[in-house]
């Protein structure tokens, strides 16, 4: 990209995205959509990053996709259709993104900005964090993938609440449906993100990731035993994370897991 309106900040052990359009409450643009697959992958690629904070800059989450842009991207089937599957494929890649992802959210987590929060693991929000989706107020309706993320994270009635009437909610109620997984005081929300991003980087990579995919199967409909989830299970008992695992244990002292996401 040519600005920097959208950025992965590198770091141990967490890699930080930043959603920066602090002048417009970082209102998703069309090119930040663009852009977010292709940052995910670099990080997902990198040994280093161990977990995922996805944050704003300038004490707000996100607004929304950018409204000023709709006009231009919904102007014709066609555009509408492909500017569709761009913001599809971000959220996409996000919500199978192979590493731990944590929403670090602040002031507006609005719309598409509450889109991005769902396709993330988990949501810690600051006290004064405010939260909607808010389609039904355009006449639009919220993507099926979108819809099923909120569903499974704060149940059908409540999801309907938030979709049929568009109101915006305070993180205290966000936190009591299960939107958000932990609220905090607004000085306190990075380190408690921090906190848990270094618990799970010490933890194994390979364990994360496998879980993300078993999970991910579950929610796809899967009920019992596959010939994959089997294979995977049998697989981690090979593998080098297991190995330090068990020695660890059994020399009573903290794993050195060296095995990433892959």
């Amino acid at each position: 990209m040519a600005d920097d309106s959208i950025f992965l900040r590198r770091g141990a052990p967490a890699f930080e995205l930043v959603l920066n359009r602090p002048e417009k409450r970082n209102a998703i643009s069309e090119a930040m959509w663009t852009a977010m697959p292709a940052l995910l992958a670099q990080a997902a690629a990198d040994p280093a990053c161990r977990a995922l904070i996805v944050r704003g800059a300038g004490g707000a989450f996100a607004a929304g996709a950018d409204i000023a842009e709709f006009e231009q991207v919904y102007a014709t089937p066609e555009r509408a259709a492909a500017y569709s599957q761009g913001v599809g494929a971000a959220l996409d890649a996000l919500a199978a993104f192979p590493k731990p992802a944590v929403a670090m959210i602040e002031g507006a987590c609005v719309g598409a900005g509450c889109g991005v929060a769902l396709a993330c693991d988990l949501r810690f929000a600051a006290e004064g964090a405010r939260f909607g989706v808010t389609p039904a107020k355009l006449g639009l309706i919220y993507p099926l993938n979108d819809t099923r993320r909120l569903i499974e994270a704060v149940g059908v009635s409540a999801a309907k609440d938030m979709l049929f009437t568009g109101r915006i909610m305070a993180a205290e109620e966000a936190l009591r449906i299960g939107l958000v997984d932990r609220l905090c005081a607004p000085g306190a929300l990075e380190d408690a993100v921090r906190g848990w991003c270094d618990l799970a980087a010490a933890a194994s990579g390979r364990s994360a990731a496998e879980m993300k995919r078993i999970i991910a199967m579950i929610r796809a409909g899967a009920d019992e035993e596959t010939p994959e989830s089997r294979a995977m299970f049998a697989a981690a008992f090979r593998s080098d994370d297991f190995r330090e695992g068990y020695r660890a244990f059994l020399e009573k002292r903290e794993p050195k897991f060296p095995g990433g996401a892959s």
